[in-house]
């Protein structure tokens, strides 16, 4: 089960966004938020063929892709509402597919310590996501 040890290109260290402009702090979300989705997606690859596990794994790649794919869309939105609802979107989606890495855990399906780096890295994700909702409703 190696394929859970994350490449050093996937495994970043907490960023400091004060001296970011919008666009690049918009830009390095969408990049996380792309590869949390591809580290899932290594997740889901190693899965034992049991129906439970793929069942979550699924799961967890629907998740996982729709919290990225919906922060693009945020990047086009067109107005102040848009943005709300598909960064709303975002944050849901990003923390199903944290229930679905907890779920692979707490079924030992995969042993916690193989999920701990990517569950961390999306917690970090959703609390600045969650942080910048609140933000454009302030």
């Amino acid at each position: 089960m190696d394929e859970f040890v994350p490449d050093d290109l996937l495994n970043e260290p907490w960023v400091d966004y004060s001296n970011y402009t919008k666009g690049q702090f918009l830009d390095d979300l969408e990049r996380r938020l792309k590869m949390f989705m591809l580290r899932c997606v290594k997740v889901c690859r190693s899965l034992p063929n049991e129906f439970d596990a793929q069942h979550f794994g699924r799961q967890l790649l629907r998740s996982s892709s729709s919290a990225a794919a919906n922060f693009r869309a945020v990047r086009r939105s067109r107005s102040q509402k848009e943005y709300y609802a598909k960064l709303s979107i975002s944050i849901e989606e990003l923390d199903e597919s944290l229930f679905w890495l907890e779920t692979l855990s707490l079924t030992e399906i995969v042993p916690e310590h193989r999920l701990i780096e990517l569950t961390d890295e999306g917690c970090q994700l959703l609390k600045i996501l969650s942080k910048s909702r609140k933000t454009v409703s302030d």
